[in-house]
């Protein structure tokens, strides 16, 4: 008898996981489920007549079951909170997990709420202050809202994602160089933080227009906690900012967005001093990190882009920021 060949990340049967959500959920025998997007985990889209729900299959060993059941505990906190998420929901049995028996091994399955409205970047600034204030009811339930998770410090945001890149790229690149020195930067400002002035509890750490719907400009729900942690709650203020820059080549049109997503935010709680001292770096030690998830992740992950022209336009929008920002790097203190 062959033996099955291994595989690293296969992609299951939207068919046969149409069978298994209607055995194990309270749809219909016409729920049908559809290939979404194949990317950091897979997402399938299941349509049972009128109602839509996404279910997602972490890829393999990118989640441990207790990382999942940390980020579906945040997420049941913030529905019953009142807050406006994407939640999951349990299956007949109560249970919120799914275990699939994948070619590679065991896979981690959730059907989750579909959010109301659509995804665009091409947003107003009045929806740009209603994002500010429904992120800032968000973290009004997350502050002090401990996980059971990584908790993003200088050490897991910088020092060992820049150890990731260059073992990736090679070491004499440009842009690798200019990523070690901007985080030698970054960790010396970490290091000088009033860490008693600053809000900390749990942060989602991927807020942009990707992960989010807006419906007619009323409402606006988050989904896709999957990097959700502990850490400074202006991390999640500061990546928003910057990729508000990245999305917004005007930069009068950007201050306007941003300028009313603070003040939507402040109208729901204050961002304090020592906060807004960080928010031009806080998202530069974000996308450290997500360069090096990238580059870590290559082989699960159809991401045949990341090559060194990819890297080039990663580190320009990083210099894009820094320049907007007047930030001057020096490792001198």
């Amino acid at each position: 008898m062959t033996k099955k060949f291994p595989a690293i990340n296969s992609t299951l049967s939207p068919d046969e996981l149409s069978k298994l959500i209607q055995q194990k959920y309270k749809l219909s025998d016409k729920a049908v489920c559809s290939i979404f997007r194949l990317a950091m985990n897979h997402l399938y889209i299941v349509q049972d007549g009128e109602q839509k729900y996404v279910f997602r299959v972490y890829t393999y060993n990118w989640r441990t079951k207790l990382d999942i059941e940390e980020e579906l505990r945040l997420l049941l906190h913030l529905k019953e909170n009142g807050k406006s998420v994407a939640y999951p929901i349990a299956d007949q049995s109560d249970e919120y997990l799914q275990e699939i028996e994948a070619a590679e091994g065991k896979r981690f399955g959730v059907l989750f709420s579909f959010a109301n409205g659509a995804k665009t970047a091409g947003f107003s600034a009045q929806t740009s202050f209603l994002i500010g204030q429904t992120l800032a009811k968000i973290h009004q339930s997350t502050e002090n809202f401990e996980l059971k998770r990584i908790s993003y410090d200088a050490q897991n945001l910088l020092s060992d994602p820049v150890l990731k890149i260059k073992k990736f790229f090679k070491e004499n690149n440009s842009e690798v160089k200019f990523l070690e020195q901007l985080s030698a930067f970054l960790v010396l400002k970490m290091n000088k933080i009033d860490q008693q002035k600053m809000r900390t509890g749990s942060v989602h750490l991927d807020v942009w227009f990707d992960n989010l719907h807006i419906d007619n400009e009323k409402e606006v729900t988050f989904f896709d906690f999957d990097f959700c942690g502990n850490g400074y709650l202006s991390f999640d203020i500061s990546y928003f900012l910057f990729q508000l820059l990245a999305t917004n080549l005007n930069e009068e049109e950007y201050q306007a967005k941003a300028d009313s997503f603070l003040k939507g935010y402040e109208t729901v709680t204050e961002i304090n001093d020592e906060e807004k001292k960080f928010l031009p770096f806080a998202c530069l030690t974000i996308m450290t990190y997500y360069i090096s998830v990238q580059c870590d992740r290559f082989e699960y992950w159809t991401n045949i882009f990341l090559n060194e022209d990819h890297l080039k336009r990663m580190v320009g929008n990083l210099r894009r920021w820094i320049a907007y920002n007047k930030i001057e790097i020096t490792i001198n203190g």
